[in-house]
């Protein structure tokens, strides 16, 4: 393969990662576009209802991420890329063209459907054709394209919000989906075939259970917390979720490879990942919301305030991944965790209610962005280096997933913070929620034990020397 053509298949594989990821959060930038759009009949409740924009893309795309993996192997990687980018494309059409908020929301969900696909696919994309010894590095290169997604997706949204409208933030996917549907068709390989479907069951319930939960969570202020509906949700959600990973854990081809939380490591870097997403997802859509709703910026202005940050995190990501082999991804990540915990906690006890960018605002977002980029870098590397070279798609769509769940959590639950606590009162509040998270990744953070052991590394270069064809088709 000419170097030519290794390099437009990293860049299409980037680019879907960047998509997908972009969508997950820079609609953040839409919220009080569409809470003026689209309002409740009882103004507290607008927030709620628009929020599920995103927590319904972060909770399809969590629930299907880990079994769209396996279609790799059932349907080739380039049919499974195609199918996902084409579902992506047109349900970003739907949301453009949206008429009320219902009709959004459930685009927002199929939307999402098309982004867990074409994410594993994409993986799978960079290593099938990338020699063993430079296989972590085609990882880093692929998940940097997360980090880009988050360091332009501020201003990119501030700008199509505020020049144009909300509609041109889901627009834009449109043109970008059609070439890169042409691209795939042209350069990627049909790849083997003839798998086994995932379970269609297990991957109902799971999907299902994490829905109830997040639903109850944010509904529970109004329903009543003691409500049956609320009490059906956040009791019949988690045991949804229970039977899924119980029949994962036999059945032949699982919904969720359980089988990788056998490692220490693994386990625990899922752990952080979740409460990290908590932190990570109420951060973003909370810094908005100060920015625009209580220091009256425009979009734009917000989208640029956020910015910085967001560079800072991709350059900080870079850094910790040339310096992370010799210290390791535990300590990256606890400091991460605790540069986040701390600013949560700052910002919870001196967010002033006037606009000061220059002498608040942007420290904080270096410290923020500092912490994010060590975070980022240190739990995928913790979740790669804890299994096998022919688990690298099934780890990471997991960890992704896991970190997805998290974040739809951490929305539900600052919706019901400002639902009780208006204005300032709750910005302080879910500040500090959004530092307890941080915490409590640090200290699952405490569970990495990434081997050194002679042993280990002779079983990792022994896997290695498998063709990525094989391994994938695992």
């Amino acid at each position: 393969m000419s170097r030519s053509t290794y390099a437009a298949k990293a860049s299409l594989a980037a680019g879907a990662t960047f998509l997908a990821m972009l969508d997950a959060t820079v609609v953040n930038l839409a919220v009080p576009a569409l809470a003026k759009e689209f309002p409740a009949y009882v103004p507290t409740e607008t927030l709620r209802n628009v929020s599920w924009v995103i927590s319904l893309y972060a909770i399809v795309f969590a629930a299907l991420l880990a079994p769209a993996g396996r279609l790799e192997g059932v349907v080739g990687r380039r049919t499974l890329f195609v199918a996902g980018v084409g579902t992506f494309t047109i349900m970003s059409l739907a949301c453009a063209v949206a008429g009320n908020l219902p009709f959004l929301i459930v685009a927002r969900g199929l939307q999402a459907v098309g982004a867990a696909a074409m994410v594993p696919a994409s993986l799978a994309i960079v290593l099938t054709d990338t020699p063993a010894a430079e296989r972590t590095k085609a990882i880093g290169v692929w998940s940097a394209a997360g980090a880009l997604a988050a360091a332009i997706g501020p201003s990119l949204g501030g700008v199509l919000v505020e020049w144009l409208s909300w509609r041109a933030l889901f627009a834009i996917n449109v043109p970008l989906g059609v070439v890169m549907i042409v691209l795939a068709c042209r350069i990627v390989p049909i790849g083997l075939r003839g798998g086994r479907l995932p379970d269609l069951l297990g991957t109902a319930l799971l999907g299902i259970g994490v829905g109830a939960l997040v639903l109850g969570t944010s509904e529970g202020q109004v329903w009543g917390w003691t409500d049956w509906k609320t009490l059906c949700c956040l009791i019949g959600g988690p045991v949804l979720v229970s039977v899924a990973l119980w029949r994962s854990a036999s059945h032949p081809v699982p919904a969720v490879e359980t089988t990788l939380w056998r490692s220490r490591t693994f386990l625990f870097a899922n752990l952080a990942s979740m409460a990290y997403g908590a932190a990570l997802f109420v951060w973003l859509l909370l810094g908005m919301l100060v920015l625009m709703q209580q220091w009256g910026y425009s979009p734009l202005r917000a989208g640029l305030a956020m910015t910085p940050g967001a560079l800072i995190a991709g350059v900080t990501a870079i850094a910790a991944s040339r310096v992370g082999h010799r210290v390791g991804p535990k300590l990256i990540s606890q400091i991460g965790n605790l540069t986040i915990c701390g600013v949560g906690v700052f910002a919870a006890l001196t967010l002033p209610e006037q606009p000061d960018f220059l002498h608040y605002w942007l420290p904080l977002s270096f410290m923020i962005g500092f912490g994010i980029g060590l975070i980022s870098w240190s739990l995928s590397a913790a979740a790669v280096l804890s299994v096998s070279p022919m688990k690298f798609a099934s780890a990471t769509g997991l960890n992704i997933a896991c970190r997805q769940v998290g974040g739809a959590l951490g929305v539900a639950a600052l919706t019901v913070i400002l639902f009780h606590w208006p204005g300032r009162d709750g910005y302080a509040i879910a500040y500090l929620a959004c530092g307890a998270a941080a915490l409590l990744a640090a200290i699952a953070s405490t569970g990495f034990a990434i081997p050194r052991t002679p042993r280990y590394r002779a079983r990792h270069r022994q896997e290695s020397r498998i063709s990525p064809e094989r391994s994938l088709a695992r």
